[in-house]
């Protein structure tokens, strides 16, 4: 994904705003993007009850489909491996202490990611289940081998937190923005609309940075997006170094994932790749 997001930087990778088609109860989402000259494709899901399947297809460079990815792994690991990014990028380099907003599998695959970039030696999760948030927590200890436990609220979570990942279906904002320290790098993966947002207004005020994998996806949001005339900056700007990033140790940064178009594509063909280079040498291993 950091590779994607460079490519993104060097106007390589063209990630045009979803599509979305409506049909009733329902819409069929579509979000397509690829590298000139290159691996490109599209993704399909839909919106909606009983949403279903997505399916990523690849195509190479000559017009060849080299292959189909299906089901909602891919673009949820996607989407941690992008805020892994951020949090590598904008969070500070002695961050340790993470807190995780709600337990479903965005956040989870969050914080999969995360542990990637930094060392983490606390995990706090909350959500309003209590034994939801129990879960996760043992889960992260079990799988992931980090030392994670169950907060009684928000504030608990994130006091004195480094990282806090916000990841829930809310539509009003799950924590107060007086709880959230200076220096803390916040990334949002919830609702971002004016009307339905996970994170508070006025920690977007308190914010000196604010990113985006996609400003233009931001802009495309059907409803106004939550930040307002704030500045969005592109992540992949910031990685090639033509924004700042971080100015110093107590600024607030914010990530808003949206979701950068052609990231499921770049992902699917490194992972088909990947497969067909092992089943090569599976097959040179059975043939000697």
């Amino acid at each position: 994904m950091r590779e994607a997001l460079r490519e993104h930087a060097a106007r390589r990778l063209a990630a045009p705003p979803r599509v979305r088609c409506p049909l009733d109860s329902l819409d069929y989402v579509f979000t397509a993007g690829g590298l000139a000259e290159g691996v490109s494709g599209f993704r399909a899901y839909r919106a909606g009850r009983l949403a279903g399947d997505q399916l990523v297809a690849v195509w190479d460079a000559h017009g060849i489909l080299t292959g189909v990815v299906v089901g909602d792994e891919l673009g949820a690991r996607r989407t941690g491996a992008l805020g892994a990014v951020a949090a590598d990028v904008l969070a500070r380099q002695d961050s340790r202490v993470a807190a995780i907003i709600g337990t479903g599998h965005q956040a989870w695959t969050q914080l999969w990611a995360l542990r990637a970039v930094r060392p983490l030696r606390e995990i706090r999760v909350y959500s309003r289940d209590p034994r939801r948030r129990d879960a996760f927590a043992a889960r992260a200890a079990t799988e992931l081998s980090l030392p994670a436990s169950s907060a009684a609220c928000a504030a608990d979570a994130v006091q004195g937190a480094d990282i806090v990942v916000l990841a829930t279906n809310a539509k009003t904002p799950v924590l107060d923005a007086a709880d959230i320290a200076p220096g803390t790098h916040v990334t949002t993966v919830g609702p971002k609309t004016r009307d339905s947002h996970e994170t508070p207004l006025e920690l977007v005020g308190a914010c000196g940075l604010i990113t985006c994998d996609s400003p233009e996806q931001a802009r495309d949001y059907p409803g106004q997006f939550f930040t307002g005339s704030a500045t969005l900056v592109s992540l992949a700007d910031v990685i090639a170094g033509r924004v700042p990033g971080r100015s110093h140790d107590d600024e607030i940064t914010l990530h808003c994932s949206v979701g950068l178009a052609g990231t499921e594509v770049l992902l699917a063909d490194h992972l088909l790749r990947a497969h067909a280079s092992r089943a090569q040498g599976l097959g040179e291993v059975v043939r000697r």
